[in-house]
């Protein structure tokens, strides 16, 4: 799998570099916008790294352009400026995640892996966690081979809960998300993960939905 770092800074270049080359990425960094876009255009990737104060051409602009282009590369905005306002900046233009520095490089390196494997679903329909296979197109999903019978709305609960993958949707996310609001109450979506987690958690060792007390649920491998 390939990735693309669009960096200035030639000692985190090398670190982003070497940090994904050990995790099995092949790696091309560019450290000027303008090549950075080109290569995003002209050459195939499955995630970009995005830095955003560059030479020529910012990193907002090369997002915004590669989505008005229709360019589906998932892209990570990795930025000093992590302000809300930068933030929301950031995700409006079409970023997929946005990481401020300075990071953990093992949380570098998780949001990378969540990202090649929102391209690689984006690209077949698959969603891959552990031993947890769900078919968004067929509308079908397996555990270690096996597989399970959801409802409709367990369906659609476990693929939102798959897709941000290690993160947190609180209950009222999930409401927006899930149900388009039209049920409101909190009991709903507790009712339904706890039923979700009887057919994807219970018949197996390790359980992949969790708890956050206090704000919601998140699908990921403890």
């Amino acid at each position: 799998m390939r990735i693309l770092i669009v960096e200035d800074d030639p000692g985190i270049a090398s670190e982003l570099a070497l940090l994904a080359e050990r995790d099995g990425y092949v790696v091309a960094v560019r450290r000027d916008g303008q090549e950075g876009l080109e290569a995003a255009v002209s050459e195939s990737f499955s995630a970009i790294i995005l830095d955003v104060m560059l030479p020529t051409i910012d990193g907002w602009t090369i997002c915004s352009e590669l989505r008005r282009k229709r360019n589906p590369t998932p892209i990570m905005m990795l930025t000093a400026r992590d302000s809300v306002e930068d933030r929301v900046r950031g995700l409006e233009e079409g970023a997929d995640d946005y990481l401020p520095k300075p990071f953990d490089s093992r949380e570098f390196l998780a949001r990378l892996r969540a990202l090649v494997r929102r391209d690689k679903m984006n690209k077949t329909g698959v969603i891959q966690i552990a031993d947890l296979e769900i078919d968004t197109q067929a509308k079908i999903v397996r555990r270690a081979g096996q597989e399970l019978r959801l409802t409709k709305r367990e369906f659609t609960l476990l693929v939102a809960l798959a897709r941000n993958e290690g993160r947190t949707l609180t209950r009222e996310m999930i409401m927006e998300s899930v149900w388009d609001n039209e049920e409101s109450m909190e009991g709903t979506v507790n009712f339904h993960v706890a039923q979700l987690r009887k057919k994807v958690d219970a018949p197996f060792d390790v359980k992949l939905i969790q708890t956050v007390h206090g704000f919601g649920y998140a699908l990921k491998t403890p």
